[in-house]
């Protein structure tokens, strides 16, 4: 087929996808198993080798991104359920003072959700934007603003967060490339649009608390429901029977990302054949430093606090509950990009960017900004945006860092849709009042 041939089957493949997820409101798990179908039989891949191709599509991408997002989502479950998450705000917020509290909240955002999902982040921190603006007589935004920037820098930028893993996976990205990367292009982002835009928007809108006599009620009422919850379940498990310190908590987060930085700072400084590099590439991949991680949760943060070897069970399987869904899509979208690699769709890409010199992280931002402004699900954009750019990538032969930055440049759309939001209409401010 042409070139032109080519580009037409991938925008039709993207404009049925949004169709599907949009309109028909399918699954986009189902809608992106459809497009790879459509893509397959239009763009000339013998019929009985088209579930080959899926197969291997999926077999590819969960091979890699399963493990990671199961560990880190288990990681994260015993941070939340051990109290580590408070000891980690309540120390920087102690320590920042009030008058810093808003870098205080921004940065606890960032910490916390680096293995924490966003919502779970948010619920767990924003008493404490309650209490700061009843104490201060500020308005909630002074506050509510740097928290949310920060929990959505760690959202979209850093590993093991669910987004960025995804993208990495599909596209091939050094994790250690991408958490480097994410830092330097997130801690900005969160200062600049999260602790000085707060106190500019505070100073335009004042947004008071909620009475705490209606939270209370509120909490009453959800506790009630929990608890009826409970009685019909299994027994929740119980509360963490002693209270952590601040330096074992952010060195068991440390170890996960110090160990795959370390992998990918040594890559770059020891010699091929070093059996120093051996053993850090071993202890430094993504898979032994998160399990590595999760044992130290287990015994410091569940064994340690009193909790039972069931209970810590109990942790680790219902973290799993909320990642099976984005495993899923992620899968669908390794499906996607497989097929647009034996389409031949891919290389036309690649071609065109080259005749064209458009930067390839210009064309990755846009591709995910489309799709999620098209149709709003950031998982879907990143995962169709990757699944284009992963044949181009693959071709073009780019550096370790060159392809980080691609993951990046695919994961900032949450970001800037989230700021966009803000500006337009202040969401953010209605939803936290």
């Amino acid at each position: 087929m042409s070139t032109f041939s080519l580009l037409f089957i991938a925008v039709l493949g993207i404009a049925l996808l949004l169709f599907l997820v949009i309109v028909t409101r399918i699954h986009a798990f189902i809608a992106l198993l459809l497009t790879s179908l459509f893509v397959a039989v239009i763009g000339g891949i013998p019929p009985a080798e088209i579930a080959d191709v899926i197969q291997a599509g999926m077999g590819n991408t969960l091979g890699y991104i399963a493990i990671i997002i199961g560990l880190g989502a288990m990681f994260g479950e015993l941070l939340q359920a051990s109290g580590g998450a408070e000891i980690i705000s309540d120390t920087l917020i102690k320590k920042s003072g009030v008058e810093r509290a808003p870098w205080a909240l921004g940065f606890t955002g960032l910490i916390i959700a680096i293995p924490v999902f966003f919502d779970v982040a948010l619920i767990l921190l924003i008493p404490l934007v309650y209490s700061m603006a009843r104490r201060t007589k500020r308005s909630l935004l002074y506050y509510g603003i740097p928290l949310v920037a920060g929990i959505a820098v760690a959202h979209s930028f850093i590993p093991p967060t669910p987004g960025p893993v995804a993208v990495a996976g599909l596209l091939g990205a050094d994790l250690g490339w991408v958490i480097l990367f994410g830092l330097i292009a997130g801690i900005p982002a969160m200062i600049v649009g999260g602790i000085y835009f707060g106190k500019y928007i505070a100073g335009q809108i004042h947004i008071d608390p909620p009475d705490e006599d209606e939270a209370s009620s509120e909490a009453s009422s959800e506790a009630t429901q929990q608890n009826a919850a409970a009685a019909i379940a299994e027994t929740e498990p119980r509360q963490p029977q002693q209270r952590l310190s601040f330096g074992l908590v952010a060195a068991i987060l440390a170890v996960p990302l110090g160990l795959i930085l370390l992998n990918t700072v040594s890559e770059v400084v020891l010699p091929e054949d070093s059996l120093a590099l051996n053993w850090i590439a071993f202890i430094g991949h993504p898979f032994v430093a998160l399990i590595l991680a999760v044992l130290l949760a287990m015994y410091f943060l569940g064994t340690q606090q009193g909790f039972s070897r069931r209970e810590v069970l109990q942790f680790a399987t219902r973290s799993l509950e909320p990642v099976g869904l984005i495993i899923l899509v992620t899968g669908a979208g390794g499906v996607f990009g497989k097929v647009l690699v034996e389409t031949g769709v891919g290389e036309a890409l690649a071609n065109v960017m080259a005749a064209s010199n458009l930067p390839i992280i210009l064309l990755a931002f846009l591709i995910a900004t489309v799709v999620r402004v098209s149709q709003g699900s950031a998982t879907v954009s990143m995962v169709t945006a990757a699944g284009l750019m992963a044949p181009a990538v693959e071709l073009g032969d780019y550096s370790a860092p060159m392809v980080a930055a691609i993951t990046i440049a695919i994961a900032v759309e949450r970001l800037c849709f989230l700021t966009s939001m803000t500006l337009a209409s202040g969401w953010w401010g209605d939803f936290l009042a």
